[in-house]
């Protein structure tokens, strides 16, 4: 149901396969690393508690960033200069007693006792002035991520971001890039960092704060991604320095993003800077070798990519050179690697177009092999019926296409039974649940198609949303009876509520959306079976007139090897005697006989739906493999 080939012409798929596609896991796919003080990773590096005892009424003008040119340390937790950072309508004047108890309480670090005291001057009950209302708000939220209730303290922060003219719009950011390791990707804070602009971002460029100036550069670049601005996502992605953790996430989407602008040569050094850091020892990388191979990938189908061109007829011309390039990528993909069988089948492609179809078979069988019984790579069946056109072996692709109808449709029919049942979001997002917990009640044909479908890392992030929140509320649960009773703490359980109904809804539409398109490329596949079939039989009905015509018939003496394979040096022929060896997976060859008489070049299927370039093929003689 994954359509490899599909992604692989769709430049979003590179983005899908990123390991680190949200800041959120800058520490690893797993588990948030809630609520601890680090102050390694707070802005300022000098210490949350220092910060938090800053008088929050008093002005600061070392602090205040907009009255200088230049990068300047930006206060993180500076509970309030009276002034707002940029010119707005608001200024806070005069505090009452109780918003100076409030401020107290907070520099205190009593937590808890602050934020209700905080909330009600943030809600109007003192009768304070809009400016220490907004200042009330800015540090409610800190304290609210002192006591690890990230969703509301996320909520309150996203209202400030909102707001260009709030006093603490400024010192907002560096909190949003603190929550950005706190919450998942579908928190979607990246959203809130594009509320600001690379000259506020540029503020953090100091000395002190250079790292939290990397990761917003990061940040607003996938925002600028996300929005297709392109030109501007590199540069922001640019300004990451090799030194920082978010360096390979920079560059990965760095040479995406030069991808869709179809700048291939920039792209693929992008790629290659991963490979380099890799190599270099860079910190703050999760999976190393996966991380290298997804490079290699990326590389491979970028050259590949540019180098199939389509003429005004359709047909494709293809570049040797780039071709080549991009062989070369997959080639350097780990045998091991989660990637290298995705590798292998676009490869298969690659050779395809080159009218290599020994080696294109010769993968096939490897991906087909008894090695690999949980792989699901349908449109390799299609690749090899294909090929067996192409050379007018009629009957071998009759064969295939037929075996192929035989063994999806059934199971075509299976998917279409459960969309009934996943119409409702809250009901897919159940059923992704089970689907990933093994619980889930499926056909055994269908079982292993439907849990390779659902189990990309942008659906499982939502499954990883849910249990922060699911954390987040047992922690409010051992709250104080004063606070969870309280206005605010009705406020906090709200928000936790609300964004589980929401992260559920989202998820489980991401679920429906991602099982309907597995579906629709399986029914396009069986589609075009059905046209390969009907290209058949107009094929022999063809040769059979021209036989006629010409008074002639077809013998063996017109066949002609279209395909021979011839061992190197480190190499030897051996036969398939019908039985794998792993040391032999990636070596098949596959001898192919064409049956066209005179076969000049492949003409692509006209009409077959191109993926990357045409469509194709099965398995035509016994293969063998070269043995180094």
């Amino acid at each position: 149901m994954l359509n490899r080939l599909a992604r692989v012409l769709l430049l979003v798929s590179l983005a899908s396969l990123v390991p680190v596609t949200s800041t959120n896991e800058v520490q690893a796919q797993g588990k948030p690393i809630a609520g601890k003080k680090d102050d390694k990773k707070d802005a300022g590096k000098k210490g949350d508690k220092k910060d938090d005892k800053k008088d929050a009424g008093k002005k600061d003008d070392k602090k205040d960033a907009g009255k200088k040119d230049g990068p300047v340390e930006v206060d993180l937790d500076g509970g309030g200069d009276k002034k707002p950072a940029d010119k707005g309508p608001v200024v806070a004047g005069e505090p009452t007693e109780e918003a100076a108890t409030a401020t107290r309480l907070f520099e205190a670090e009593k937590w808890a006792e602050a934020a209700l005291a905080l909330n009600r001057v943030y809600r109007g009950e003192t009768g304070d002035d809009d400016g220490n209302k907004q200042i009330a708000q800015y540090n409610l939220a800190v304290a609210l991520y002192r006591l690890q209730f990230y969703q509301y303290s996320y909520t309150i922060f996203s209202e400030i971001a909102d707001n260009p003219n709030h006093l603490k719009f400024n010192e907002t950011l560096l909190w949003l890039a603190k929550l950005a390791t706190q919450l998942p990707e579908p928190a979607d804070i990246v959203e809130r960092v594009g509320k600001y602009s690379a000259e506020q971002v540029g503020r953090f460029n100091n000395n002190n704060q250079r790292e939290l100036f990397w990761q917003l550069n990061f940040l607003l670049g996938r925002y600028k991604y996300r929005n297709r601005q392109y030109e501007e996502a590199i540069q922001l992605f640019e300004n990451v320095d090799k030194k920082s953790k978010f360096y390979v996430q920079a560059q990965f989407f760095n040479g995406i993003s030069y991808v869709q602008l179809k700048k291939s040569v920039p792209a693929v050094q992008a790629f290659q800077r991963i490979v380099q850091a890799i190599e270099d020892g860079v910190g703050g990388i999760e999976d190393e070798q996966r991380m290298r191979d997804l490079a290699y990938l990326s590389m491979a189908r970028t050259y590949y990519s540019a180098s199939v061109k389509l003429d005004d007829n359709n047909q494709p011309t293809i570049d040797e050179k780039k071709l080549s390039a991009a062989v070369k990528y997959w080639n350097r993909i780990d045998t091991a690697s989660e990637y290298w069988l995705d590798g292998l089948f676009e490869e298969s492609w690659a050779y395809f177009m080159a009218g290599d179809y020994p080696r294109a078979l010769g993968n096939i069988h490897t991906i087909q092999s008894p090695y690999f019984p949980n792989s699901f790579y349908p449109e390799a069946d299609i690749l090899k019926a294909q090929i067996y056109f192409a050379t007018c072996q009629y009957e071998y692709a009759t064969t295939v296409v037929a075996a192929f109808k035989v063994k999806y449709e059934p199971i075509q029919k299976q998917l279409n039974g459960i969309v009934a049942k996943i119409e409702k979001p809250e009901d897919a997002f159940k059923f992704f649940q089970e689907v990933v917990a093994k619980k889930a009640d499926l056909p055994p044909e269908s079982k292993r198609i439907i849990e390779l479908s659902l189990s990309d890392r942008q659906l499982l992030r939502y499954l990883e949303y849910v249990k922060v929140i699911d954390e987040e509320a047992s922690r409010f649960a051992k709250a104080p009876d004063s606070f969870k009773n309280s206005n605010l703490g009705n406020d906090v359980k709200d928000a936790l509520d609300n964004t589980r109904t929401l992260a559920i809804e989202s998820g489980g539409g991401l679920v429906k959306d991602r099982y309907q398109r597995n579906l629709d490329e399986l029914n396009e596949l069986l589609r075009d079976a059905a046209k390969i079939l009907i290209d058949i039989t107009a094929a022999e009905r063809s040769k059979l007139d021209q036989a006629v015509d010409s008074g002639t018939k077809f013998t063996e003496a017109d066949a002609k090897i279209y395909g021979v394979v011839n061992p190197d040096e480190e190499h030897i022929l051996w036969p398939f005697d019908g039985e794998f060896w792993r040391d032999e997976l990636g070596f098949y060859r596959q001898v192919v006989i064409s049956k066209c008489g005179r076969l000049q070049r492949y003409e692509a299927h006209p009409q077959v739906d191109r993926r990357w370039g045409s469509l194709g093929c099965h398995q035509c003689i016994d293969p063998c493999y070269h043995r180094g």
